[in-house]
């Protein structure tokens, strides 16, 4: 883990803390001396490093007195849901949470001197052709992930000068420990490259210590309270570009499969019908078909260079690297 450019220092509420970039933000905080609360559901694992305290996010009242007893500097709001069938599910998982949370920290600790929501590119929806969206352009999701984001950013933004607010929102994120992106460097590492109609589609990516680095940076700059970021690592890829770099990583011969986009709904649909029979959230489903089937997720962070003097450091072949190297280090592959 790379050391952060501007470490914070002070008291820090992290949810979401059990998940890939909650837990990551938790370890780099506490690399660089911040005393860190996690703040996980009851229900949550234990806490595996710093300090712990178990809430419900139906639990104004309990959110209220622990933000009155603490008094964090900081408080990055990570916890969400990314898996769901309806727009309830993301409703309950993504948006209840941000505005119980904003209330509480709002009526018993308004002094906090930032509160960091971390969305995502998908509340804004797919760009347009191969440019790059940027913070000015109109926020316009299709499936509900992105709709249930962009209402947890209209609930922060609707808070005006009652907290001091900034909303962070990476495309995809990859790095140790994470499961999504962990399906391509598996299926790599089994001699498969294997596509989904998106071969030549485009993304932007994000190597999780460069978001890190500029979620901090955002939470102590000044010009950034009121404002929402992208952080990206400067380039637009291809997912042809995006698992060659995987491919090379992994330094295996692998076979080639391009499968047509066409199966995509196919199997979202079949995805629902796993959850309906067993309750559990998958991630592959019909609103994950939807954003699939985009043909670009492109972003800039032109406006977080400017604003916040943000510069990624790890482009995608590097993280594509240190990636593969910690799955394997420990035990994933």
């Amino acid at each position: 883990m790379s050391a952060l450019s501007k470490p914070i220092t002070g008291k820090v509420v992290v949810t979401g803390a059990s998940g890939f970039i909650g837990g990551q933000l938790r370890d780099a905080l506490l690399n660089s001396g911040a005393d860190v609360i996690s703040l996980v559901r009851p229900s949550s694992p234990p806490v595996r490093r710093g300090r712990g305290a178990a809430l419900s996010y139906t639990d104004v009242r309990g959110l209220r007195e622990f933000f009155a007893r603490e008094k964090p500097d900081y408080v990055f709001h990570v916890a969400g849901a990314t898996k769901g069938v309806t727009y309830a599910d993301f409703h309950a998982g993504n948006v209840m949470p941000t505005v119980n949370l904003m209330r509480a920290l709002r009526d018993a600790h308004p002094e906090v001197k930032r509160f960091v929501l971390v969305s995502s590119l998908t509340a804004y929806g797919p760009s347009r052709g191969t440019a790059p969206l940027r913070e000015s352009d109109a926020r316009a999701p299709v499936e509900h992930y992105g709709r249930s984001k962009l209402e947890a950013e209209l609930a922060v933004e609707g808070l005006g000068d009652a907290l001091p607010w900034t909303i962070v929102r990476p495309p995809a994120v990859y790095g140790p420990a994470e499961v999504d992106m962990f399906n391509l460097f598996k299926a790599a590492h089994s001699g498969v490259n294997l596509f989904f109609g998106n071969r030549a589609k485009w993304a932007s990516v994000v190597y999780v210590d460069d978001l890190l680095d500029g979620m901090v940076l955002a939470a102590q700059s000044d010009v950034a309270r009121g404002r929402g970021y992208f952080f990206t690592d400067g380039e637009r890829h291809t997912w042809e570009r995006i698992q060659g770099h995987i491919v090379a990583a992994v330094g295996k011969r692998t076979f080639t499969v391009s499968l047509p986009g066409f199966l995509v709904p196919a199997a979202g649909a079949a995805g629902e019908l796993l959850t309906a029979f067993d309750k559990k959230p998958r991630l592959m489903n019909r609103q994950k078909a939807i954003m699939d089937a985009q043909h670009a997720w492109l972003c800039s962070h032109e406006a977080a260079t400017s604003d916040l003097g943000y510069v990624p450091r790890i482009g995608m072949a590097e993280g594509a690297r240190r990636t593969y190297r910690w799955y394997v280090d420990n035990g994933w592959l």
